[in-house]
């Protein structure tokens, strides 16, 4: 009996993510929030998949620990306390929930951004402080102002929509977009310095990569208006802290509100906690209820895809294609990866070069996953390591494998989708083709272009042979005499009496005694028994 696959959440997750995980079949759940690391090091290596928020650290020495690991999962957008790189070399699937906390982040933005024009937090200590003096608060309407946003993404577009109904101008810096793209949003896209240098309203909405730490530092900081504000709930290190706090001190800027800090928890000493032009926030952009069980529920559900070998929704160390292509390609995937192992077993060895085609509608869609699954099965059973979607080319390259991708959107065969796989193995070439019918079945179609039609599942003998009457008879009356079933039986061939391949399902895998008895047989050239 399979052992169950055991999760390991590490942070708190919404119960909604918990009983997501608890319902599956073939899970054990255990949750261990603020394990220590030297004990997450220890226990990792239980685990097939760990699910972590922010505060669990995520480093190579525990990927390399979790020998069972599969997928990390992290409930939330960002993955930086996640060694994503080492991940991907391991073979492990990263997962996040990008559009989980998209409108709680955006309605947190704009909620520090009208707490820091009206100078609520200040207000609010000062009344429960017994006092009342209404013209220390004097704020400003947003009316009329204009927002700039760093990035225009997903939670920056939700911004920008708020905002616009508050009647802000907006303008936006994305070196990713177009300018018809941002127009279409009533955006106008503008270079970083001229963005800085215009917004009353500084918003940012970007990851936070080496590109972009302290990309507002203090030669930007001096750009901008005194009268203008900043606005960051995206990540902690976009801007320079104490640069920000020198300038809002020295009165080049009006304020700031901020959610997110290069260090967290804020340090005690930090000097953001002295000025109080600064509205701080412990982190909070992505904390509504709604929120969090929207990711938990997301990223639960990507854990249990990967643990069923199916493709995750949103892995940030593999190709994000949409859930509607996706949800097309899956059956693909999969007959992509049995092609590769198909062609492996015939033989296919030392591959150097190898063709991946795609025929049909099929054509018209991104092959990156199934151009993975292919290396998946010609790997498989080769490498050490673990192959999957994530690090299949990079094992491909390590290999010496050139996986050449073609398309071809004119069908030249009746199949309404087709893919083509060949490979030349020293003098040996081979071809394989292989189709989805019958309520989304894989199926082998063609090999070496003799044309067959059987699944791609079970196991199959496969004998090239002399077309000669009573070939087929003999090779059945061998698998009877060893009480071996057939369960179908397909002949493809080039013309009568010429080069034929014979294709056998049987219930049970064949011995090699049995293999060597049938390929005695007179006019048998190869016999090969595959499993898929």
């Amino acid at each position: 009996m399979a052992e169950n696959h055991r999760i390991l959440v590490s942070d708190s997750l919404s119960e909604v993510g918990l009983a997501a995980l608890r319902a599956a079949p073939g899970v054990d759940v255990d949750v261990q929030t603020g394990v220590a690391p030297d004990i997450l090091l220890k226990i990792i290596p239980q685990y097939d998949a760990l699910l972590v928020r922010s505060a669990t650290q995520v480093t190579a020495d525990v990927i390399r620990a979790g020998v069972r690991l599969r997928v990390v999962a992290r409930a939330g957008v960002g993955v930086d306390n996640i060694d994503v790189d080492a991940a991907t070399q391991a073979g492990v699937i990263v997962v996040n929930a990008p559009t989980g906390n998209v409108v709680a982040a955006a309605e947190h933005t704009i909620a520090m951004l009208m707490a820091m024009a009206r100078n609520i937090p200040q207000a609010d200590a000062h009344v429960r402080n017994g006092q009342w003096k209404r013209d220390r608060f004097m704020g400003v309407e947003v009316r009329g102002k204009v927002l700039g946003t760093v990035g225009l993404g997903r939670v920056a577009q939700e911004v920008v929509r708020r905002a616009q109904g508050l009647g802000l101008t907006v303008i936006a810096y994305d070196p990713y977009v177009t300018a018809e793209y941002a127009s279409h949003r009533n955006v106008e896209l503008v270079d970083l310095d001229s963005l800085v240098e215009r917004a009353d309203f500084l918003t940012l909405h970007v990851p936070l990569t080496p590109q972009t730490r302290h990309l507002i530092g203090r030669e930007r900081l001096a750009r901008m208006q005194p009268t203008a504000r900043i606005i960051n709930v995206a990540r902690g290190g976009i801007i320079d802290e104490q640069a920000l706090y020198d300038a809002i001190e020295a009165g080049q800027l009006a304020g700031a509100a901020l959610d997110v800090f290069e260090q967290e928890p804020l340090p005690a000493d930090s000097p953001l906690r002295n000025n109080p032009k600064i509205v701080l926030s412990p982190h909070l952009g992505g904390s509504t209820v709604e929120a969090q069980e929207k990711v938990a529920e997301d990223v639960a559900l990507q854990v249990l895809d990967v643990l069923n070998d199916r493709p995750a929704r949103y892995a940030v160390n593999a190709p994000i294609i949409p859930p509607k292509d996706l949800e097309f390609l899956i059956p693909y995937i999969d007959l992509a990866e049995r092609m590769g192992r198909f062609m492996r077993q015939l033989g296919a060895q030392g591959m150097g070069d190898v063709e991946l085609t795609a025929e049909g509608d099929l054509a018209e869609y991104d092959l990156s996953y199934i151009r993975a699954g292919v290396i998946k099965g010609l790997l498989a059973d080769v490498v050490s390591v673990r192959v999957n979607l994530v690090n299949a080319g990079l094992l491909a390259e390590k290999r010496g494998m050139n996986l050449i991708e073609r398309k071809k959107h004119q069908r030249e065969f009746a199949y309404e989708n087709l893919l083509t796989l060949r490979s030349t193995s020293g003098p040996q070439r081979w071809t394989v083709r292989g189709t989805i019918l019958q309520g989304e079945q894989p199926h082998i179609v063609a090999i070496n272009e003799l044309w067959v039609d059987f699944p791609a599942m079970g196991h199959v003998l496969l004998a090239l042979h002399n077309d000669r009457p009573g070939i087929i008879g003999s090779v059945g009356t061998i698998l009877g005499n060893a009480d071996v079933n057939i369960s179908f039986m397909h002949v493809g061939r080039r013309a009568p009496r010429s080069e034929a391949i014979m294709a056998l399902g049987t219930d049970e895998p064949t011995t090699p005694q049995l293999q060597a008895t049938i390929s005695a047989l007179p006019h048998i050239m190869w016999l090969k028994a595959i499993t898929l």
